[in-house]
């Protein structure tokens, strides 16, 4: 499922961001949450927009399960818990 289309639109919340995040452009959309803090941006992907991190983010997550085990809404380092291999490998693929 990682050719889903990804939608990613992300606004600032002070020093950090809330990004809606739709999978999918079919009736079985799936839509989320994300909140994403200023340290997460700089430790995960320096260099990288917060649009690109968390786009990475969902590429990386649909290849492990599809898009209806996604959580509706949570902290981006919440990826870390489920997948340990996420921060090396986000780093490795946004990070500078």
């Amino acid at each position: 499922m990682s050719t889903a289309t990804i939608a990613v639109e992300c606004r600032p919340e002070g020093d950090d961001w809330r990004c809606t995040v739709t999978v999918g452009d079919d009736s079985e959309a799936t839509r989320h949450e994300v909140n994403v803090r200023a340290d997460d941006v700089q430790r995960l992907g320096s260099g990288a927009t917060v649009d690109e991190l968390v786009r990475a983010s969902f590429v990386f997550l649909l290849e492990r399960e599809p898009r209806e085990s996604i959580l509706q809404s949570f902290d981006l380092p919440v990826i870390d818990r489920y997948f340990p291999e996420y921060e090396r490998e986000i780093q490795r693929r946004v990070g500078s």
